[in-house]
Parts: structure tokens; sequence; C-alpha cells
């Protein structure tokens, strides 16, 4: 065991690392979708309006909050239809995980 270890003992630990890091990064991109709050679209609404909505809840000009949620929820063309669940950049709010775009506080 001892000459393996002499032999190997470089590749074991790059391994070691590599399986480390591998983990937290996992980790790290597995919760970032639960770090924002999830919409339902309804009838009639657009993503101006959602911008809107959350406006005092998001640090992004409505452009901004437009294009991250058409990135990050693969939309073309602000094009979205009722019943849609997007993801919106707005903290998540541990009381209340889904919430109705419409719906203002």
């Amino acid at each position: 065991m001892k000459k393996v270890w002499e032999n190997y003992s470089f590749a074991i630990l790059l391994l070691a690392v590599s399986l480390i890091f591998s983990g937290v990064a996992k980790i790290h991109l597995d919760n970032s979708d639960e770090e924002y709050i999830t919409v339902t679209i309804e009838e009639g609404q657009s993503l101006w309006q959602i911008a809107e909505n959350f406006a005092h809840k998001h640090n992004l000009s409505e452009n901004e909050f437009v294009s991250w949620v058409e990135k990050e929820n693969g939309i073309l063309g602000e094009r979205i239809y009722p019943g849609d669940e997007l993801i919106i950049p707005v903290a998540i709010d541990r009381d209340e995980p889904t919430q109705l775009a419409g719906l203002e506080r």
C-alpha cells in the first residue's frame, strides 16, 4: 500500500480534490433556482406587467428584468401563455414559494 501511495499520491490527491469541487459545484447549481420565486401566468399578462408588479422587489430595470426572465426560462420574443410557470429574479419568500403573477400585496 505504501508503494502505491508513493507512486500515485499526486493522482490520488487530484482525484479527491476534483470530487470535492464537483460536489460543491453541483450543490451550488442545484440550489440556484430555489433562490427565486415562481409565478403562474394569468390570461392577458405580459412580462412587462410582471416586471412592474415586482418592481419594488428586484434591483433590475424593467428591461433587464424582462431580458433575465426570457433568458432563464427559454422564452423567445416575450411570448408567454396562461398557465406558464416562470422563475423571476425576486428573492423567494420562504412562507409562500409559489405566487400568482397577478397577485399584488
